[in-house]
Parts: structure tokens; C-alpha cells; sequence
């Protein structure tokens, strides 16, 4: 099942739930817009390429519409179709007044140059300036993009628009970025973790981990784990997989990837199978990289007792229902991976006031937002008698229907 149709039948379920109209029902899966544009640039030996630039903006009841710019060869319209469905509950249940979007350009920035990155960018802002803005449609960073490409963005569309830091998120910090920012979504996952383990009077310290991508998410949240006392006993990227069933030292295995390029060859751990790492032997599993790795095939053999969703989508629903049948806790990515874009909130904001954050207040207010969500979730668990998937959906999509049916979407 693809992440569209994933991500429609979670809704369904939630709306069904929430017992909504049907007329509404359809105009909350449909989405306000759609935006699809040519990119034509000048390579750096002088010849001409094409690229297709989008950007699916979902919902705007809320507030303005928020959501990453990837840039890869083999962007899929659907995925980035349910992955702006997803941010627009998923900024409902964090509660914080925006919408969800999701956009692209199909390209792939390996085989770019930076000025060539840097023109495809601005020709693309300024195919869209018009409809994006401070309080219409705020973009940020995702897959291929960072915040060199979030500061190109600034430039073109203040070109058109006057300066207007807060049109995008996931900036330098010397052009308006939050402190935080970087090690957001995995400091989120972490709190995440610690709420859920509380529910059941355990704690991280000496519990086992398996993690499964250790890109910028998940060697966050590895780092977080150890500094907590938790033993992150598996670890997986595209380079390699090792583990140490007495817990790795996370430092040391961060020093060797920044020197090597890679997990192969870390002398505090032994070499495994990249795809074993999902059914390690552990208490919590930590999916960090693409969507889908959880299907049907492998849920039989997970082991863990906790799943918590750092990526976007990795649990399938035929996955959803075997891991639930087995007992497994999974704490959706709807919830888990938010506090990136709770951040991006706080930078928002902190732009919009002109008035710069500590990093501890930032790290404070992530805590304080993920723990009333988490409260919110279960709230709705108990009313519905539903699972946290459910919950969280069923809070994310009533909210947006309230604010729907508040506005008078049939006037």
C-alpha cells in the first residue's frame, strides 16, 4: 500500500470515528491546491535543462500551510500528496495554527553544481512567490534541500516581497534560523519515547535500542538516548549496520562516521545485515529512515516492545494490524516526528516578533508542546477507545474540522 492510500485509510478510519458529514469529509481529503511549473536553467557548459517543480498545498482552516521542498529524481506526486494530507493533521495535533503543504522539484542534487542549485531554486520561487508567503504558505527544508536552499528562497521571494525572514523555516542562523532547529525532530522522538515509557513506570536509562537510519534524525535521537542512559544496542544507514548487544558508544560511532563516510569498520561493534536491524533484539525500535520498512513480510519477526515513528509512514497497515495483534506500542509518526516542525513553529514565530530564542527556551517549549499533545492523544483514546495511531488521527482530523466548519466552508 502506497503512502497516499496509507495515509487516506487512516483518515477514513478517524472520520469514521468522529462519525463526520460526508460533504465534509470529502472537501477535508481534497486538497485546497495544487501547483505544477516548468524550471528552465542554464547549466554551468552553457546548455539548457528542464526540471518539474510542485507544491501541493492541502489545508489552510487552521492557518497558513507548512511544509519541506525535496528535491530528488523520482519525486512521487502521490507520496508528496499524502505527506501534505499528513502535515495537516500533524500540525493539528501539536496544536499550533497551521495548515499542511508539501513540494518538489524532480531533480537530483547530486548531479548539480551549486550555482546550479542555486538558480533552480530561484527560478522555481519565482514561479511561486505569488502563492506562497509569511501567512499563506511557509516552506522548509526536506529531502535534498537544507538551509543554504531555505536562504536562496528568502532572497528571491524578498525580491518580490520586501524582506520577509519568516517565509520560510529551517534557515541559517544567521539569517533568522531558530537555535535548536537541527536537533529538533530527534529531540522529539526522545520525548516521545520518555512519555510513552512513563505510561508503563519505565524510563530510557537501560533500555535497548534498535535504530534504524542514522542520518540527521536518528543520530540525534541516538546521542539523546546514550546522554539518558538508554543502550543503543543496533544502528542501520545505507553505508552499513552494527551492533553491540551491551549498548555502543554513541560518540564514538558519530567521531567514525564524520571521518569515514560510514558505519562499516566501527571497531565498538560487529557488522550486521542492514534489514536485521528492524527485528533486532530489543525493547524499543526506532524506524528513522523510509517509509514502508515495517510491512507485512517483517512484522511477525519484530521484536520489540515499543515503536516509535521517526520517519514519515514506516509502518504498513497490513503491518499496523499483525504489530497490534502481537501487542507491540507504536507511537505514530504523526506524533513522534513533530518536533521539527514544532520548531519551525517556534522560528516562525521568533521572526514574525523580531525577537530571537535561547535554545533552552526553545527546547523547553518543545517538551511543554509535545507533552500537552501526548495528553490531547490520549484524552482522545479514552473517548474513542481507539490506539495511538488512531487517537492521533482522530484528534488531528477533528480539529481541522472544527476549524473548517467554524469558518462556514459551505457559504
Amino acid at each position: 500500500m502506497n503512502a497516499l492510500a496509507a495515509t487516506n485509510r487512516n483518515f477514513q478510519l478517524a472520520a469514521r470515528i468522529l462519525g463526520l458529514d460526508s460533504k465534509l469529509h470529502k472537501s477535508l481529503l481534497i486538497p485546497f491546491r495544487e501547483i505544477k511549473v516548468e524550471c528552465t536553467v542554464p547549466r554551468d557548459d552553457g546548455s539548457f535543462v528542464s526540471y518539474i517543480g510542485f507544491r501541493i498545498q492541502h489545508d489552510n482552516a487552521r492557518g497558513p500551510m507548512k511544509g519541506g521542498i525535496r528535491y530528488h529524481p523520482e519525486v512521487d506526486p502521490d507520496e508528496v500528496n499524502a505527506l501534505a494530507q499528513l502535515m495537516t493533521w500533524k500540525t493539528a495535533v501539536a496544536n499550533f495554527p497551521y495548515g499542511g503543504a508539501k513540494g518538489g522539484i524532480g531533480c537530483n542534487p547530486r548531479e548539480l553544481t551549486v550555482s546550479e542549485l542555486e538558480r533552480v531554486t530561484r527560478v522555481f520561487t519565482q514561479k511561486i512567490h505569488d502563492l506562497i508567503g509569511i501567512h499563506r504558505d511557509v516552506p522548509a527544508p526536506d529531502m535534498g534541500t537544507n538551509s543554504q536552499t531555505m536562504a536562496w528562497i528568502l532572497d528571491e521571494y524578498s525580491k518580490f516581497h520586501g524582506y520577509s525572514p519568516a517565509v520560510v523555516t529551517g534557515k541559517p542562523i544567521e539569517l533568522g534560523g531558530s537555535l535548536g532547529r537541527e536537533a529538533a525532530t530527534g529531540l522529539g522522538v526522545v520525548f516521545a519515547t520518555e512519555f510513552l515509557l512513563d505510561e508503563y513506570g519505565m524510563s530510557i536509562a537501560n533500555m535497548k535500542f534498535a535504530i534504524q537510519g542514522f542520518g540527521n534524525v536518528g543520530s540525534w535521537a541516538a546521542s539523546f538516548i546514550h546522554q539518558k542512559g538508554g543502550k543503543v544496542v543496533a544502528v542501520s544507514d545505507i553505508t552499513g549496520a552494527v551492533k553491540n548487544p551491551n549498548g555502543m558508544d554513541i560518540p564514538a560511532l558519530l567521531k567514525h562516521k564524520e571521518k569515514a563516510y560510514s558505519l562499516k569498520d566501527f571497531e565498538g561493534g560487529d557488522a550486521m545485515n542492514l534489514n536485521d536491524v528492524l527485528v533486532h533484539e530489543c525493547d524499543v525500535l526506532i524506524p528513522c529512515a523510509l517509509g514502508g520498512v515495517l510491512n507485512k513480510e517483517i512484522a511477525a519477526d519484530v521484536k520489540a516492545k515499543f515503536i516509535i515513528e521517526a520517519a514519515n509512514h514506516p509502518t504498513d497497515p497490513e503491518a499496523d494490524e499483525i504489530l497490534s495483534r502481537k501487542g507491540v506500542i507504536i507511537r505514530p509518526d504523526i506524533y513522534a516526528n513533530s518536533g521539527g516542525v514544532t520548531v519551525s513553529y517556534f522560528e516562525w514565530v521568533q521572526n514574525i516578533q523580531g525577537f530571537m530564542w535561547e535554545e533552552e527556551k526553545v527546547n523547553y517549549e518543545l517538551k511543554r508542546y509535545m507533552k500537552r499533545a501526548f495528553s490531547d492523544i490520549k484524552a482522545m483514546c479514552h473517548t474513542h477507545n481507539c490506539n495511538l495511531r488512531m487517537g492521533a488521527f482522530a484528534l488531528g482530523v477533528n480539529k481541522v474540522a472544527r476549524a473548517t466548519v467554524l469558518r462556514g466552508w459551505e457559504a
